[in-house]
């Protein structure tokens, strides 16, 4: 059961936020003091606090830098009016998870609560309990500053993981902004939250962007912020996400969905390293760690007009390549473990192992959703299991009915840059023998690349069209 403690000295908010919590399956206490919200955390083992900022006998600072010496696995929410906003976003800072606004909204709550639990919460517990998650200490004298991958990240035996895993170890420890490329839940930005955890700015926020939800009237505010009054409907200042990313991380997801225009203030920003509300003349220094991610092909928005080629260079300074699930092998097996965990603890069942046919079914399976789609597969095959162990009748039609096609190459689905095809049976076939070559000599020069089309054209003494043609031939996108 998930605890949370409420902390509120209005007494009928603390009560109506109780009642509303525990209808979604929350374990809730409340507390109506600072003092009496320190007592509660001694005696009960909570997994979040909602705190309220101005409580009668002390603050929302001197609370969260309590409850983060004495209870450091324990999330801190902070309940805030709009005035306090620009405090709200130093508490962030200070290790606070976020902030809600009053007047307080349901879906609003729940929303911030389960997020606070898919990644506080369960960093945590998977620092503790999961064998594959990655631990970035090097010494035990530095445990103070543990660093620690993202919970969906389980570092496994493919070759591809190894890979991804080195990669991400080589520019963590920098200031380099990062691009990372791949299928729609791959886990980007649980890659882009493991850079965050082992760099410098471990400490700092990590604020993670949708691009691909914004609107070209929105963009500007959401990325700059703007003063009360600046333009009808502004009701209140509101501080941007590279404000409230200032001295951490800012995650920007989908950004090839960004207009040419936000692309262009956007551009300035990471260049001056400065940004000015809307509506305001004060500029503040930035100092942001940028990382993008991407399912789209931003050289081909380039040459189509639609992205901006200055702003691409400005955050390829590293890149990094998600492999599908599909190209993991035995790290799906490690994945689907660690999810069942987490689901069955969420739960409260003992549900702790697969079927030998499931388990063949989920290695031969495409997983065209990739690890998101592995995981929802999970948390409801968890529900649905009849014992300790998840069996065929759990699965989704889709995944138990799968049959696995023939394989008959070029034509096969999409491959991972890390591993080559197992050769076909017929090795004395002398166009299959060119064929593969070919193939293999195409990856190996990308990834000495870095996957740039253009320069890996040059070496291969081919047109870049003729590339393209080959890339798209074997589904290498």
């Amino acid at each position: 059961m998930k605890k949370i403690l409420i902390i509120d000295d209005e007494v009928n908010v603390a009560l109506l936020l109780s009642k509303f919590l525990i209808r979604n399956g929350f374990d809730v206490s409340t507390a109506s003091s600072g003092t009496g919200g320190m007592e509660a955390l001694k005696v009960g083992d909570y997994n979040l606090v909602l705190c309220d900022f101005r409580l009668e006998d002390t603050d929302g600072r001197e609370m969260l830098r309590n409850i983060k010496t004495q209870y450091p696995k324990t999330g801190v929410i902070i309940i805030t009016g709009y005035s306090d906003i620009k405090m709200a976003v130093e508490l962030i800072k200070m290790g606070a998870y976020d902030y809600i606004t009053k007047p307080l909204y349901p879906d609003e709550i729940l929303n911030t609560i389960n997020k606070a639990f898919e990644t506080h919460y369960a960093l945590v517990e998977a620092t503790e309990n999961t064998t594959g998650t990655v631990n970035a200490d090097k010494s035990k004298s530095k445990e103070a500053k543990k660093q620690v991958f993202a919970s969906e990240f389980v570092a496994g035996t493919s070759k591809a993981s190894k890979e991804l895993l080195r990669q991400i170890e080589l520019v963590a420890p920098t200031n380099y902004s990062v691009i990372i490329l791949g299928e729609s839940g791959t886990g980007k930005e649980s890659v882009a939250k493991s850079i965050h955890l082992n760099s410098p700015r471990h400490n700092q926020p990590f604020i993670a962007m949708d691009c691909g939800s914004l609107t070209k009237e929105l963009a500007a505010s959401e990325f700059f912020g703007h003063e009360k009054g600046s333009f009808t409907g502004a009701l209140y200042t509101k501080i941007g996400h590279f404000e409230m990313a200032n001295g951490g991380t800012l995650f920007l997801d989908e950004v090839g969905n960004l207009s040419y225009e936000i692309q262009a203030a956007l551009l300035r920003t990471v260049q001056e390293r400065k940004v000015k509300r809307i509506g305001s003349t004060k500029e503040i220094d930035l100092d942001v760690r940028i990382i993008i991610a991407t399912n789209e092909n931003l050289q081909d928005g380039i040459s189509k007009g639609k992205f901006r080629e200055d702003l691409y260079h400005r955050f390829n300074e590293f890149t990094i390549y998600m492999p599908p699930l599909r190209d993991r092998g035995a790290d799906i097996m490690l994945l689907a473990e660690h999810f069942l965990r987490i689901a069955a603890n969420e739960l409260g069942r003992n549900v702790e192992s697969f079927a030998p046919e499931v388990i063949d079914c989920f290695m031969n399976y495409r997983w065209p959703g990739n690890i998101r789609e592995l995981k929802n597969v999970i948390r409801r095959a968890a529900l649905l299991a009849e014992d300790n162990e998840i069996t065929m009748k759990a699965l989704p039609l889709e995944i138990s009915n799968f049959k696995t096609p023939s394989f008959d190459y070029p034509a096969h689905s999409a491959p991972s840059p890390f591993d080559a095809p197992e050769a076909k049976e017929n090795r004395h076939d002398l166009k299959n023998a060119a064929l593969e070559a070919e193939y293999e000599t195409i990856i190996r020069v990308l990834r000495e690349v870095n996957f740039n089309k253009t320069r890996a054209a040059e070496i291969l003494k081919i047109d870049r069209k003729t590339l393209y043609n080959k890339m798209k031939a074997i589904n290498l996108k």
